[in-house]
């Protein structure tokens, strides 16, 4: 990944076209297995080949090329002069004010195809005035170099004035006349003040560009969680809005930490499988409220999408039941009908039969338990008895 030509997007170029030619850059000869020599890599497939379909030669193709600049930025100029170019080339192309070096890194029918895309204006376009010699090349290390020096200076500036900003990064323009300042903030800032101060401290015309915070992400770069870099610092251009909702599709965790990228934003490979999972959960029941079989009421706890299981729960219970999708439709049918299913695999309701109550093993001495039950629930005239004890004397008189 460590080549002297890191910054000229020259990693694959030839520079000759006879069959000994070698490549720029590590002389790697195309075979980097990281793909992070260069920040925005392009190959040119078409680079040695006739404009397809239209039998134009090379020398006659589309005049159109792409040159790319510090933090990966690329502009679109037109080569008027028919220069012969080669990716990676340094050239000195036009800008509104003045001119910048900058390296081809793409160039032919290829370039006119991105322009459609993007949607550039021709009167946008400008004009490649020459390849850049040594002394350019020696001037434009001179003013990267002011670079990073300026954006530290200028912090010091920034917080004296007690703005509300953050500079992420500064770019001198290659003839020393204009300087770029990228920063980010969350509310509207007033920087004149601020830009009178910074023109009279560095003496150049000063722009600023505010940036949001993925792309200041994709300026600075870094290594992502996964181990590779950053997808915005690499190939990632159009960076498109990421909910949360993205998460619960996909059923991840929803923790900030996790679900956060380096700019604090939510990570942008979210949506890089969303379209597969939102195909998938077309053949997921939604359920409005739990299923009921004779256990009980049986809870939704997870899904696994690919695999077409849902996983129920009881409760007061900790295991959790995996049931294919094809049974949850059947019992949620059976469910409308009034039918309650015996368990998540007999789905058939199991016939309602009489309970006959079984003899008892001790039926006599239930039976005289009940007999001297109901003999001391009744009352008894008991007679007093005599002093001996004995019965009364009986009345033998007679008339």
């Amino acid at each position: 990944m460590a080549c002297a030509s890191c910054a000229t997007g020259g990693c694959g170029s030839i520079r000759s076209k006879n069959k000994s030619a070698v490549v720029s850059g590590c002389k790697n000869n195309g075979a980097c297995g990281t793909g992070g020599c260069n920040k925005m890599n392009v190959f040119d497939w078409l680079s040695d080949m006739e404009a397809p379909g239209l039998g134009i030669p090379q020398t006659q193709r589309s005049n159109l090329v792409e040159v790319k600049f510090k933090g990966g930025r690329k502009e679109y100029f037109r080569n008027i002069s028919q220069l012969e170019l080669y990716t990676g080339d340094p050239v000195v192309v036009e800008m509104s004010s003045g001119h910048h070096l900058g390296f081809i890194s793409l160039q032919g029918e290829l370039v006119r195809l991105q322009i459609v895309k993007r949607g550039v204006k021709e009167a946008d376009i400008r004009q490649v005035y020459r390849k850049a010699t040594p002394k350019d090349l020696e001037k434009h290390e001179q003013t990267i170099a002011r670079d990073l020096p300026t954006m530290y200076r200028a912090r010091e500036i920034v917080k004296s004035l007690d703005l509300n900003m953050k500079l992420s990064d500064v770019e001198f323009q290659s003839d020393g006349t204009k300087a770029t300042f990228f920063y980010s903030s969350d509310e509207r800032v007033d920087f004149r003040e601020l830009i009178k101060v910074l023109a009279g401290e560095f003496k150049v015309r000063i722009e600023m560009k505010q940036i949001s915070l993925r792309q200041e992400a994709a300026r600075i770069g870094g290594i992502g969680v996964c181990g590779r870099e950053l997808c915005c610092s690499t190939w990632l251009t159009d960076f498109k809005n990421v909910t949360t909702s993205a998460a619960r599709y996909q059923n991840l965790s929803l923790n900030p930490v996790k679900l956060s990228g380096q700019c604090g934003r939510l990570k942008c490979c979210l949506n890089y499988e969303l379209e597969t999972y939102m195909d998938a959960l077309r053949d997921i029941p939604s359920l409005e409220g739990p299923v009921k079989i004779q256990k009980g009421d049986a809870t939704l706890q997870k899904t696994d999408i690919f695999r077409k299981i849902m996983w129920f729960g009881f409760r007061g219970e900790d295991n959790w039941y995996p049931v294919p999708i094809p049974q949850v439709l059947r019992i949620v049918e059976l469910n409308k009908k009034g039918v309650i299913p015996p368990s998540f695999e007999e789905l058939e309701a199991a016939p309602v039969t009489p309970q006959t109550k079984a003899p008892a093993l001790n039926s006599d001495l239930e039976q005289m338990d009940r007999k001297y039950q109901s003999k001391n629930r009744s009352p008894k005239n008991k007679k007093k008895r005599g002093g001996g004890g004995g019965r009364p004397p009986q009345n033998n008189n007679k008339g």
